[in-house]
């Protein structure tokens, strides 16, 4: 090398490849790594999710299970003949729908979505129940048990079928009166 001349420096091409693929490779175990986080942060936030749908599930069902002994108290009254007010079922009725509507909002998947379909039908049970109980109160005679019989006895009559000889004939009445002038339309 002599004074004030210049030295040419090159890159080995396959070294700057080798570079380029490493932070190819660095790049995607990165992305595999963040992609991983990302899953188990979704995985329990659908777990918190579940959870609280859970936990709603459970207070309804806790509501469900007191507005349940209620509609059993009256179903005893009603089977006993105690008349029951109409108010008492329209206010069972009422606090039912409420407890459906709770449900109705509650978002949940999986197992929750199960759990509350299940409380929705309880729901529904207890509501029909209800219903067939005041039906029972304010009609005293729908159960058959306590039902009056009415029984209608039917005369006979001869007809003279099955009879060789006809009936006798009936002698006309004085206010039967027999005539030919019919009437003619066009």
């Amino acid at each position: 090398m002599k004074d004030k001349s210049k030295i040419l420096v090159l890159e080995n091409p396959t070294g700057k490849v080798k570079k380029v693929e490493e932070m190819a490779n660095v790049e995607e175990k990165v992305e595999e790594s963040i992609a991983r986080k990302e899953s188990k942060v979704e995985e329990i936030k659908e777990t918190e999710e579940m959870s609280k749908a859970f936990a709603a599930v459970g207070r309804v069902r806790k509501e469900v299970d007191k507005l349940s002994e209620r509609v059993a108290a009256i179903e005893v009254a009603v089977n006993s003949g105690t008349k029951i007010a109409a108010e008492e079922f329209d206010v069972s009725a009422e606090l039912l729908m409420r407890e459906l509507l709770k449900l109705d909002g509650i978002e949940a998947e999986g197992e929750a979505k199960l759990q509350r379909k299940a409380e929705v039908r309880r729901v529904q049970g207890f509501h029909e129940t209800l219903d067939k109980l005041k039906t029972r109160n304010s009609n005293p005679f729908h159960d058959s048990n306590k039902a009056a019989s009415v029984t209608t006895k039917w005369e006979t009559f001869d007809s003279g079928m099955g009879s060789s000889t006809a009936p006798p004939p009936q002698p006309m009445s004085s206010s039967t009166k027999v005539t030919e002038e019919w009437e003619k339309f066009d």
